[in-house]
């Protein structure tokens, strides 16, 4: 399976999604406004410093 960049974004914003749809879901002391507003935002920017990293990575072992 060849991953252009639409396909590995659409990969990530699903992992996020299934992330903050388990946590308003669970039975936690956390308002639903706050995972919105704090989690999911964190959660976007980790994901995509993590996949900006992990492209570098790729290149320099492809090189």
């Amino acid at each position: 399976m060849k991953f252009t960049l639409p396909v590995a974004l659409g990969a990530l914003l699903a992992v996020v999604a299934v992330g903050v749809g388990g946590l308003i879901a669970s039975p936690i002391p956390m308002a639903t406004r706050t995972i919105l507003m704090m989690v999911a935002p964190s959660m976007l920017v980790f994901g995509l410093l993590a996949f900006g990293l992990g492209v570098k990575h790729g290149e320099f072992r492809a090189a």
